[in-house]
């Protein structure tokens, strides 16, 4: 059991770090305030060499792991959560999820570009009516020809209103229920009948997010992805990476919330003392600490877990899809309890716009709802503890 990190995953925390804060963090204050993402952004995550971290050198990647994954975006989270997650819903979501299931001309012609930052992509999957149940989804892709019609809409959608590419999921035939379902791709930017609106949030701003409308949109037959009617096995082969790497944004947002508490705790003086040596702020202080720790093995775990498996695919049956389900729910938990005790520890200030502190506690609270509500998370952990082979040691 070795729970260090290598000098190499050192070395890349510490490149992403230097500059997310040299970078990133000079803008933030005003491009949450206006709620814009940096345009070049993934650009210069490109230039850095961390796009597409897990993806074969073939296709531009650096061929490492999940842990790499998730280390980065925690990295880039002490700065944004927001845009940790516009990341990993355009890396892991979108283009990682198309690695592990798009014919390989289209891979090639496609990742690359997504490694060098020309393209930011985005997952279609929930709808106005289809939440937690994503099952119950109403878009639809009839067949004519040889091309495939698309109509109706996908909301909450992380990267929308700017991607260049987006996988997404419509039902060929409903009659099947979930074995009628499909996955497609197309480059939003090129496209007819399409059209995303920006959605309003109050939180995880400089994440763009988008409601997406199909209307007699045209792709040809080619643009689908993993078989017709094989969609379900296209959407739950992402779902633990996804749940594992984007606890990376909670995380980070963890720690920083642990930092600037501490660092505010010792300058800020009431009864002539620093509120750094009152039992109340310690407690709090304390429970920060180690809810960030425990939540920071409970995810690094699991994607060590994930790196050993040859079929990272997960789902129903599985332990991976159990230990992904229990690090989100336990980092996103635990994320809003910080975020809540960091601005309480800041006082008015903490309710102030250009401390970044306030900026974490906003965006924490999506991890309790984004990447499958920590209700959905219970309800998949309690499934696969029922499991007659189930074993309580792992």
């Amino acid at each position: 059991m070795n729970f260090e990190f290598s000098e190499e995953q050192r070395m890349l925390e510490d490149s992403v770090y230097k500059w997310a804060t040299a970078w990133l963090e000079p803008q933030m204050e005003h491009a949450y305030e206006v709620d814009e993402m940096p345009p070049t952004l993934f650009k210069e995550l490109g230039n850095l060499g961390v796009n597409g971290i897990v993806f074969e050198e073939k296709y531009g990647g650096a061929a490492l792991g999940y842990i790499e994954t998730l280390l980065v975006y925690e990295t880039i989270a002490r700065v944004s959560n927001a845009l940790s997650m516009t990341v990993g819903a355009s890396q892991t979501l979108a283009f990682d999820n198309f690695r592990r299931n798009a014919p390989e001309k289209f891979k090639m012609e496609i990742l690359p570009k997504s490694c060098t930052g020309e393209y930011i992509g985005c997952l279609g999957i929930t709808e106005p009516n289809a939440g937690s149940d994503a099952m119950s989804m109403a878009t639809r892709a009839v067949k004519k020809g040889d091309k495939y019609i698309i109509n109706g809409s996908k909301i909450f959608i992380t990267n929308g209103p700017v991607a260049d590419f987006m996988l997404f999921y419509a039902k060929t035939d409903p009659d099947k229920g979930p074995h009628g379902i499909s996955t497609f791709f197309f480059y939003p930017k090129k496209q007819k009948g399409f059209s995303v609106e920006k959605i309003k949030k109050w939180g995880m701003r400089t994440s763009p997010t988008g409601l997406i409308t199909f209307d007699d949109m045209e792709l040809p037959e080619e643009n689908l992805v993993g078989g017709l009617n094989k969609g379900v096995a296209v959407l739950t082969s992402g779902l633990c990476t996804e749940r594992i790497t984007l606890s990376g944004c909670t995380l980070g947002s963890q720690r920083s919330c642990l930092e600037l508490s501490l660092k505010y705790a010792k300058e800020r003086v009431q009864f002539g003392k620093p509120i750094i040596s009152f039992q109340s702020i310690q407690e709090k202080i304390a429970n920060m600490y180690t809810g960030y720790l425990a939540s920071k093995w409970m995810a690094y775990s699991a994607a060590a877990y994930c790196d050993t498996l040859e079929n990272k695919s997960g789902g129903k049956g599985t332990d991976l899809d159990r230990m992904a389900a229990a690090a989100l729910l336990y980092c996103g938990e635990m994320g809003t309890k910080i975020g809540l005790d960091a601005i309480q520890i800041h006082g008015g200030y903490g309710y102030c716009q250009e401390y970044a502190v306030t900026r974490h506690f906003l965006d924490q609270k999506l991890w309790e709802i984004g990447a499958g509500t920590s209700e959905i998370r219970r309800m998949i952990i309690a499934r696969e503890l029922m499991r007659d082979d189930f074993r309580s040691g792992k």
